[in-house]
């Protein structure tokens, strides 16, 4: 992956954890635009897990950083509808409240903020909303869930201008 993170243009990361529901938002999303959509040669993509803390500090030392992320997460916020598809900007997140965001948990949030500030990427978090927290171990997408995912595919697609 440190080449693609070194000579990619876009980087587009898919977090979550496929055995804990709607939560594998992200890894399937990653799964629909590898198997429908042909992604330009400097776009790549990736089922990041609950790993992208460590990707996005590495992001962050690297002498030479891609011009735009994008990261795709599901999140229960409220006053949305379940499987809804939406972008959170990182800025209406208040520095008491990074902590509620998922992102799979502080200081992802706040470093997305410092790469795109402090390193000149540009920063886009697709967010979906859950039906509802998955309270034990099961992996499948909750059906509006599963829906979001097509929707953000195609959002993410007509981002980076796949075919």
């Amino acid at each position: 992956m440190y080449k693609e993170m070194t000579s990619s243009r876009v980087l587009i990361f898919g977090c979550g954890n496929v055995l804990m529901g709607d939560d594998g938002f992200g890894p399937a999303v990653v799964k629909k635009l590898r198997q429908k959509y042909r992604l330009p040669p400097d776009a790549h993509v990736e089922d990041v897990g609950t790993s992208i803390r460590d990707l996005l500090f590495n992001i962050a030392l690297l002498p030479q950083r891609p011009e735009r992320i994008i990261v795709m997460d599901a999140v229960d916020k409220p006053g949305r509808s379940p499987g809804e598809v939406f972008e959170i900007d990182l800025d209406a997140i208040p520095e008491s409240k990074a902590v509620d965001y998922s992102i799979h948990q502080c200081p992802t949030s706040n470093l997305l903020k410092e790469i795109r500030d402090l390193c000149g990427v540009e920063v886009t978090v697709v967010a979906a909303q859950v039906a509802k927290e998955n309270e034990q171990v099961g992996p499948g997408l909750s059906e509006p869930v599963r829906g979001a995912v097509r929707e953000a595919a195609e959002r993410i697609a007509k981002m980076v201008k796949a075919r």
